[in-house]
Formats: C-alpha cells, sequence, structure tokens
C-alpha cells in the first residue's frame, strides 16, 4: 500500500480530516504487470553511493535481468515485491554483481503537499539498503541537490549506524556553499523491528515536514524552514515524484 492524503479541512490538532488523492494498493493476481499509469523504472547501473546493483525493469533480458524471475512483481496478495538476486562474486562498486529494481513515479505521478505513507516489510543483511523517498519534479532542470530529496524511510547497512531496529528520514537541499543533510532515526519498540509491517510516512505542509511511523500522530521528527540556516531557501515547497528501491552495498 502507498497513499497521498490531502488535508481536508482547516490546519490545527490530529483532529484533521484526510481525503485520498492517489494510492497503489498493489492489487493483481501473481503476474499482473504493475500499474504502467503509475511506476515506470531507473535501470542498469547507475553510478551512485558505490553500490553494485544493476537496477532492472520486469522483461530486460541483459546486466543480469531474468524476464522469468523479475525483480519487482506483484504477489497476488497485495503486495509489490522488490528482489535483489546475486549474479556474480566482484564487491566491487558498479560491478553489477546483484540485480535489484528502482521504480518511481516520475512524469506520471507526481505531488506536493498532503500527507504521504506506505506499508512496508523490509530485507535486512549485510550491505542491503531498502528506501521510500522523494525527488523534485525539476530535477532535469536544476540537478540533484537543488531539485531537493525526501527520505521518507531508508534503511542503510548496518554499518551506517542502523540495522533491523532502526530507521532514517531526511532531507537534503542545495545550499549556497554545500549540500544541506537534515536527518534523524526511529527506534522501533523492544521486541519490533523493520522485517515487520510498518508504516512509514510524512505530513507536508509549506516550510515544514514531519516523518513518523505506524501512525500520524506518532511524529518523530519535524524539519522546517528555520532548520536550514540563515539565507537559505528551503527545497521543498514544490512537486516531487515518489521512488521505492532496493539498493545493495553502497556508503
Amino acid at each position: 500500500m502507498l497513499s497521498v492524503l490531502a488535508l481536508a479541512s482547516a490546519p490545527g490538532a490530529w483532529g484533521q480530516n484526510w481525503t485520498l488523492v492517489w494510492s497503489d494498493e498493489f492489487n493483481g493476481v501473481l503476474g499482473t504487470p504493475i500499474n504502467p499509469n503509475n511506476w515506470t523504472y531507473d535501470t542498469g547501473i547507475l553510478q551512485v553511493n558505490n553500490e553494485v546493483e544493476f537496477y532492472c525493469s520486469p522483461g530486460m533480458t541483459t546486466g543480469g535481468c531474468v524476464a522469468t524471475n523479475p525483480n519487482a512483481y506483484l504477489d497476488g496478495n497485495g503486495n509489490l515485491i522488490i528482489q535483489a538476486l546475486n549474479v556474480g562474486q566482484s564487491t566491487q562498486a558498479y560491478s553489477g554483481s546483484w540485480t535489484s529494481a528502482r521504480l518511481k513515479t516520475q512524469g506520471l505521478q507526481s505531488f506536493q503537499y498532503g500527507r504521504v505513507e506506505a506499508r512496508m516489510s523490509l530485507p535486512v543483511g549485510p550491505g542491503i539498503w531498502p528506501a521510500f523517498w522523494a525527488l523534485g519534479t525539476n530535477i532535469d532542470q536544476v540537478n540533484w541537490p537543488d531539485c531537493g530529496e525526501v527520505d521518507y524511510m531508508e534503511n542503510v547497512p548496518a554499518v551506517g549506524g542502523l540495522g533491523p531496529t532502526k530507521i532514517a528520514s531526511s532531507l537534503h537541499q542545495g545550499g549556497t556553499s554545500a549540500t544541506i543533510n537534515l536527518s534523524a532515526d526511529y527506534t522501533f519498540p523492544s521486541g519490533s523491528d523493520v522485517t515487520g509491517w510498518h508504516i512509514y510516512g510524512a505530513i507536508w505542509s509549506p516550510n515544514m515536514i514531519q516523518f513518523y511511523v505506524d501512525d500520524p500522530t506518532n511524529v518523530f521528527s519535524v524539519q522546517t524552514a528555520s532548520d536550514i540556516g540563515a539565507g537559505q531557501t528551503w527545497g521543498f515547497n514544490h512537486p516531487f515524484f515518489l521512488i521505492l528501491n532496493l539498493a545493495i552495498g553502497g556508503d
């Protein structure tokens, strides 16, 4: 489940009414194509973060991709599966020794303000890096980081200080002299971790983004325009598109 909701009442306390404006419930029997009106794919080796995966789209047969064993598919039970498959022995950056998938709504669905959330169960293991995030739709004009990046949830490899009991939510944007990074970790209560089903989301309004886990009242991080420093322009008051991916390796 991935949903975008708009506020249908005046801003106030938590007694707010939300109206669903877009969602993908990933319904369909096993083998049904992922909705092409919602999702397209980044493919190949993207040369980012020293990762080792080759991203495949359904039907690809190059770079280790196997059309009969896609890296992204519907499981027939209302879930999108993204799987990483080992196809080589190298641990070198950009080696393509794994295949995976990176789905995006770019050019198809974009959003500005509201509540964005996805229900997910994450894999864990050395080098596994799942993420649910967004980039500004102006990326082709201004490039990263000036387009802005919202990381609703990422579980970077354990060497990044997270592992199965924590996730991070972050904002990245351009600044006058360097990239501006704002980030906060969420630690799960005892007995819970990322392998269980959880909702990861954010309440997005002008000059503010509030990140939460499982319930919009469970806000663990609030980032505002005042947090980016004097003389900087808040980079999140324009449309964004969504991304779901499973990276391997990286830093």
